[in-house]
């Protein structure tokens, strides 16, 4: 099953060619996007029933961020012309339809719009930044450390760019304000908000996560290793890139375009455990995948590692659309250290995909075993009244062997692997809900973050005995997060770990903390109440 991202817009040189004469008429801003309002003027000239051009809109904007680029904006004519040509418009119908069958769309009074246009503008150009169709208002300055006025909402041109707004506005300075970004996240950044949707792999060493990633690419990245011994020792970013290379951990570290700048607080020891692999592949385009060392057992392993592993897991999981946690047939126990890993994904829960790989080396009734040892022992580490799904396999380029586990268990391992593959098809559509779903928790925890701080800050003496209060303060976390919870009617799952917001408070006097500034909590109290609802309405199907 090949894994397609979206509408394909291949044309031939002389399409491209108009496509690209057209695209400043259609771009009434000249941002390098396609609005909703551009498209509802532009799109008209068709004469297309209002039903079709919603459903060109819905099938070109996949991903679902309220506009086109120039590629999106080629897969739209295509479409316009193939329903001009009395086809039906299907998720799949660009992709069985011949180029040389799909002629321009035939577009009333644009001949006279072209004209007019010659005389102020040029042809637009697509960019070809690292792979990307897609040209970026300049949204970095929004980002700068100056405070800035407020940014106007006519340079809100997506979701995306709207969350940007919003973030700096409204989030950031309540999360600078109780030192937010020193107890859980640092602050995002303009590439945060633009980096491609990414995809975790973990699990014990020889699992299969790096035969996973090739599984999936057809092809080896740079710098992988694959062999029955822990042979990936190092976190290895797999995206897309003009050639093929690998940048070492340092260097991705700090470019202002790539959203890893966070990892620098664990250290140079993680650093450089940590590397970046570019390629040029079509998949990669729209997706990131992050391949991790194997997941060891015993103590003297955990104590070797010379970085806070569990935490860089912690922090890509934030980052993350999908994690994959992948079990092999001979490797189902649990060690401390992956219960530690499966703990740190706290609050990630709906990212989730439980993976059986290399299923395929067990017979059926022994596949029966290993499936119920496997669930018993997940029980026991997600604490969840719920069971997961596993999703049986053998992820790699070799054909199931139908004699070996049957026709039954054929028919269970191609059908459970369809179901994962149909998952990561889905992310790319699905990226940005993601990151408005990640934003608004992240708001959420913002605010009790707040509370928290100021709580304790109100508890402290104004004279003597601060010392004292502080260390009873802090021993008797527990209570005083009950006493936040029930003074501000706050659900208990929204609240940090108590052991790692003990230790990070340790190394900071309570006494110099800020007071609770109602202000703040409103806004992002109205953030969430009002401004994402209307964003998302104001960058919705313009058709709807």
């Amino acid at each position: 099953m090949e894994i397609s991202t979206g509408p394909i817009s291949t044309c031939s040189k002389e399409h491209q060619k108009i496509y690209q004469q057209w695209f400043p008429v259609a771009d009434s801003d000249g941002d390098g996007r396609i609005t909703g309002n551009d498209a509802t003027k532009f799109f008209s000239m068709s004469n297309l029933s209002r039903s079709d051009l919603k459903q060109v809109w819905a099938l070109a904007d996949t991903k679902r961020q309220g506009y086109l680029g120039f590629k999106e904006f080629v897969a739209a004519m295509q479409l316009i012309s193939l329903a001009q040509a009395g086809k039906e418009l299907t998720s799949d119908l660009l992709s069985n339809a011949a180029m040389e069958d799909i002629q321009l769309p035939i577009m009333e009074g644009l001949d006279a719009l072209l004209a007019k246009k010659k005389k102020t503008t040029t042809t637009y150009v697509e960019p070809e930044l690292n792979g990307s169709p897609q040209q970026s208002p300049p949204t970095s300055n929004w980002f700068s450390s100056k405070p800035s006025k407020k940014i106007p909402l006519s340079a809100v041109t997506s979701i995306v760019d709207g969350l940007k707004r919003l973030y700096i506005e409204k989030l950031k300075p309540l999360e600078t304000t109780y030192r937010f970004h020193d107890f859980v996240s640092p602050p995002l950044t303009n590439s945060d908000f633009d980096a491609k949707p990414m995809v975790m792999l973990l699990g014990q060493y020889s699992t299969g996560k790096t035969t996973f990633i090739k599984h999936l690419l057809k092809c080896e990245y740079p710098g992988a290793h694959i062999g029955p011994e822990p042979t990936t020792d190092r976190f290895v970013v797999v995206m897309s890139g003009p050639d093929e290379r690998s940048i070492p951990g340092n260097t991705i570290a700090v470019q202002a375009d790539m959203p890893f700048s966070g990892l620098t607080n664990f250290g140079g020891a993680f650093l450089s455990k940590f590397q970046c692999s570019q390629m040029p592949h079509p998949l990669l385009e729209h997706i990131t995948f992050v391949d991790t060392p194997g997941v060891l057992s015993g103590e003297k392993q955990r104590t070797q590692r010379s970085y806070d592993f569990t935490g860089v897991i912690s922090w890509f999981a934030a980052k993350c659309d999908l994690i994959l946690l992948l079990f092999d047939p001979h490797k189902l126990d649990i060690s401390d250290e992956f219960k530690r890993v499966i703990s740190s994904l706290r609050g990630h829960d709906d990212k989730i995909r439980v993976v059986l790989n290399k299923a395929d080396q067990v017979d059926t009734q022994q596949l029966m075993r290993v499936y119920g040892a496997l669930m018993w022992s997940l029980g026991k580490v997600l604490n969840t009244p719920e069971v997961s799904r596993v999703y049986i396999g053998s992820f790699n380029d070799k054909p199931i062997d139908s004699e070996a586990v049957g026709p039954m268990g054929k028919d269970l391992f191609e059908r459970a692997q369809n179901d994962l593959l149909t998952d990561l098809k889905d992310i790319p559509k699905k990226a940005c809900d993601r990151r408005i779903n990640e934003f608004v928790k992240r708001a959420r925890a913002a605010k009790i973050h707040a509370y928290i701080i100021s709580h304790l800050k109100k508890e402290m003496p104004s004279m003597m005995g601060k010392a004292k209060t502080q260390q009873r303060l802090i021993d008797n976390l527990e209570d005083e997060f009950l006493k936040v919870q029930r003074e501000f009617h706050l659900p208990a799952g929204d609240f940090p770990y108590v052991e790692h917001f003990r230790e990070v408070l340790g190394g900071y006097s309570i006494d110099k903390f800020e007071k609770l500034k109602p202000k703040m909590i409103q806004a992002v109290d109205d953030m969430l109440g009002y401004d994402i609802p209307e964003l998302l309405k104001n960058f919705r199907n313009p058709y709807e």
